[in-house]
């Protein structure tokens, strides 16, 4: 059991660290938290810079999935059904790290881009689809706070549907992560109901004001 808890509290601790944040801040010098929507996530991030916004894409989902992997070296899972609720552990651990790092006073992102690297290694062609379908609903939208909050929404049904796994366990530790995600973009719902929520631009930055961390 505490081998098991180790795995969970490395997971988290891999979620949580805050690229994003760190990125801006030695590259640029600055708080991204101060910033556009105060976010530590890519889409923030990316209004400082895009190399800088791919870059923390890449390294959050990055640690998502190396938590999960980390999970299948344990040796706690000895039969082939637990293997993969270990894994989603793993994954749902690494996305709350990232939501409520210790390091930022529990102050995280969104986990979009951790739980996509994390269910990468889990369900492969579930997060394939999910990422189709975030494509298209940014396209038509051009509102990545909606194209994350219909995939997140969607993603457990998806790999039920394609038969990726019937395992009880395994689809409430995703719908928990889900859930979680999409309690996460609770002002960005909230905006979209408003007709408030600004619309995304690889061509201009868009200028949200926040107020200054604690």
């Amino acid at each position: 059991m505490s081998r098991l808890w180790l795995i969970l509290a490395t997971a988290y601790l891999l979620g949580s660290i805050p690229f994003g944040y760190l990125l801006v801040l030695i590259f640029r010098g600055e708080d991204v938290r101060r910033s556009g929507s105060g976010n530590i996530g890519a889409t923030n991030v990316s209004r400082k810079s895009p190399a800088l916004g791919a870059l923390t894409l890449l390294l959050d989902a990055a640690k998502g999935l190396f938590a999960v992997q980390l999970a299948t070296y344990s040796g706690l899972a000895s039969t082939d059904a637990g293997l993969p609720r270990l894994m989603a552990g793993a994954a749902l651990f690494a996305v709350v790290g990232h939501m409520f790092p210790v390091w930022l006073k529990f102050r995280g992102g969104k986990g979009v881009a951790t739980a996509l690297g994390a269910f990468l290694r889990l369900v492969p062609l579930a997060v394939g689809v999910a990422v189709i379908i975030f494509i298209v609903v940014v396209l038509i939208t051009r509102r990545i706070s909606l194209g994350s909050i219909v995939t997140a929404a969607l993603f457990p049904a998806t790999v039920w549907a394609l038969n990726l796994s019937r395992d009880p366990g395994v689809l409430a530790l995703i719908g928990v992560a889900a859930l979680l995600i999409i309690a996460r973009h609770y002002k960005n719902i909230l905006r979209l109901l408003a007709g408030e929520e600004p619309r995304f631009s690889f061509t201009r930055k868009t200028d949200i004001k926040v107020r200054t961390p604690e």
